[in-house]
């Protein structure tokens, strides 16, 4: 694989028979988590996990993977160890707390986090990791839950070379696209700069869509031509209609989250010097879309929050 390019998963040299005999230690196991560890454990690999969610503990040993009762204990027994969680925080406490990877981990073994966190988090860890012996790789996730479940996942991975070839088939494993984005910490930028497309584009989504209920025009109609000339995006023609315009606003990826990544995207562009006005915007709406109750609900919901406001009758297609 080509820096920069995007291949297709294929079967890696690394499996023999259908099993993998390197031991992977997975921490976080929430909607993103569950089914890419699932799908680890159907490829073959031998999986070591941990979550606060024992349910999800528990759907994972259905499939053959072991627990660990503690962080500590999954990373002393695995030689890659793979965390999906929720923010920097949570991801700096579990990576390099007192009872975290790096204080546990065997040296030589590699840290692959997927989670969305700030430019500067990534940095420090992958630093941190460094100096105890430890490989270091940024690998956030494109794509929705529902890709997720099937496997199809998209990577972003910020990696040396050589660390990015050991982790390649587990991400194989888990997605269909994977981009090698260039050294430690660009994954991570380079999931901003998604997000920020991905998340704002709900808001200019859910005015549009509050507009046009405002006009009183035909829901169908209207989003056949919007399909049909360069206003479309993925958003509204891809995940919209299975999500929020068909009543479905349970979480694959909730405001709250949403508005999480939008604050990361506006820190780290202030880092920078790099000025982001619509970022700026759109966050306040999802700040007002969590005040009103709509945070834990799928970030579609967007369109549904702004008709709210509007005192507009919520949009959706017909059955």
């Amino acid at each position: 694989m080509k820096t920069g390019k995007a291949e297709p998963a294929a079967r890696s040299r690394h499996l023999l028979g259908g099993r993998n005999q390197m031991t992977v230690g997975f921490i976080g196991l929430g909607r993103m988590g569950r089914p890419m560890a699932s799908n680890l454990c159907r490829k073959g690999f031998r999986l070591v996990v941990n979550d606060i969610n024992q349910d999800a503990v528990k759907e994972l040993e259905l499939l053959q993977a072991s627990s660990a009762a503690t962080v500590a204990e999954v990373a002393s027994k695995s030689e890659v160890i793979v965390t999906m969680l929720p923010d920097s925080p949570v991801v700096r406490e579990v990576v390099a707390g007192p009872d975290g990877i790096i204080a546990n981990a065997p040296k030589g073994a590699l840290i692959l986090d997927m989670s969305t966190v700030d430019p500067e988090t990534t940095d420090e860890l992958a630093a941190a990791a460094k100096a105890k012996g430890l490989s270091f790789v940024d690998a956030p996730v494109g794509r929705l839950a529902q890709h997720a479940d099937r496997g199809e996942s998209l990577f972003m991975v910020g990696a040396e070379p050589e660390d990015f070839e050991r982790v390649k088939p587990m991400l194989e494993a888990m997605g269909t696209t994977v981009y090698h984005c260039g050294g430690v910490g660009t994954g991570t930028r380079t999931k901003l700069v998604n997000n920020f497309l991905a998340v704002a584009s709900c808001q200019f989504n859910a005015e549009a869509l509050a507009l046009s209920q405002g006009f009183g025009l035909d829901l169908e109609r209207t989003l056949d031509v919007i399909y049909g000339t360069t206003a479309v995006n993925g958003q509204l023609k891809v995940n919209w209609p299975d999500k929020v315009l068909k009543g479905d606003t349970a979480p694959g990826f909730t405001i709250d989250l949403a508005h999480k990544d939008l604050s990361l995207i506006i820190q780290a562009a202030n880092a920078a010097k790099v000025p982001m006005p619509m970022a700026a915007a759109a966050r306040e709406m999802f700040t007002a879309a969590r005040a009103r109750g709509f945070g834990k609900q799928d970030f579609s919901a967007m369109a549904d929050a702004h008709c709210d406001l509007a005192n507009l009758e919520k949009p959706r297609l017909k059955q």
